[in-house]
């Protein structure tokens, strides 16, 4: 279950800020926010990788998830989010609305740790 930030900010680091190129990575969840799967959807460069909102909303419904987690890596250790970042997860998250699907939150990672989106007030 991830109950807060900090645990999926974490599980995202381990699992992303080793790679070379940006990595894509979504955490599909129940209701109760108890994980379904974590996959890695989409990858590529040093410095982007382009990002797919209807496929993400494509492996929600197969997975009949009530809410995901984002997040992606940022080779180059800046855990600033882009401007990319920003309008990704607003389009993401309103494509996931309309299907009652609730985004929590986008986390940018790095060997040097993680940036929460929604801590800063941008999911």
């Amino acid at each position: 279950m991830v109950c807060d930030p900090s645990a999926a900010g974490n599980m995202f680091r381990y699992r992303l800020a080793s790679h070379d190129r940006e990595v894509f990575s979504v955490a599909f969840l129940t209701t109760r926010h108890k994980v379904i799967a974590v996959e890695d959807m989409f990858a590529g460069t040093i410095d982007g990788a382009e990002i797919h909102p209807r496929e993400i909303a494509k492996r929600a419904l197969e997975h009949n998830a009530a809410a995901v987690l984002v997040s992606h890596n940022h080779p180059s250790g800046n855990l600033q989010p882009s401007a990319q970042d920003m309008a990704l997860t607003s389009r993401l998250k309103e494509a996931l609305k309309i299907l009652d699907i609730r985004l929590l939150d986008h986390f940018v990672v790095s060997t040097e740790g993680y940036t929460s989106l929604a801590a800063r007030g941008w999911v």
